[in-house]
């Protein structure tokens, strides 16, 4: 898990921006989400092709948000990539032929396919039968055509989310970002993402408070559901 948070001095800027910092006060269960994004073993596991180490420190947080969610009415969705149909074609080829090499994306490619055994949810979450899983081939679980989520969550009347997963700065701010442009309210735990850097981390953190959620931790997310 991250040690390292968003700086008090941008706390401060941010908070003489909106009056505070913080942004919601309480959770109405039955009308959020937990969006747990990405916590596949492709990412999780030790040694595995796109090792996010830190991830594996953040299950037990998750397990947490998931059962006090459950237990309160609320929504779990387990959030994973597949990036490859049954012909191997991908919608990534931008990514893959510009931002990467060609070994990189291979590996990505294998570990992103359904089916493969690191695109399988790792161990150790708690997942119960009646929670959503959803498939995604974006970044952002949210973006037009990349997942069925927003449709379910709308039909659920759900108005907020609570993201929770890996990697920070990537699949995670990028779904928090689109979450909120389309118009739910945005809870970003910080203790319960992780990216493959302390900096990484917080340069995400900084740019969701900044404009797109209300960064809380833990603790504050499971007080949010009780009050």
């Amino acid at each position: 898990m991250h040690a390292a948070g968003i700086p008090q001095d941008i706390r401060d800027r941010i908070a003489r921006r909106r009056g505070r910092f913080e942004i919601f006060d309480r959770l109405d269960a039955k009308k959020t989400a937990l969006v747990v994004i990405d916590m596949q073993k492709a990412f999780v596991d030790e040694g595995a092709p796109i090792e996010v180490p830190l991830a594996r420190g953040i299950i037990p947080n998750i397990n947490r948000l998931a059962a006090a969610l459950r237990n309160a009415g609320g929504t779990v969705a387990w959030i994973t990539t597949a990036l490859t149909d049954a012909k191997g074609a991908h919608p990534w080829t931008v990514f893959y032929d510009h931002f990467t090499t060609p070994e990189f994306a291979r590996a990505h490619l294998a570990a992103m396919t359904a089916g493969s055994e690191f695109h399988e949810l790792a161990d150790g979450l708690d997942v119960h039968p009646e929670d959503l899983q959803v498939s995604k081939d974006r970044f952002s679980c949210f973006i037009q055509g990349a997942s069925p989520l927003d449709g379910i969550l709308r039909e659920k009347d759900i108005d907020t989310v609570v993201i929770a997963g890996t990697l920070t700065n990537r699949c995670c701010e990028s779904s928090a970002r689109d979450a909120m442009m389309i118009g739910y309210k945005v809870v970003f735990v910080e203790d319960a993402n992780a990216a493959v850097t302390d900096d990484e981390h917080v340069w995400a953190l900084i740019n969701v408070a900044s404009a797109f959620g209300d960064v809380r931790r833990t603790e504050d997310v499971l007080g949010m559901l009780r009050s």
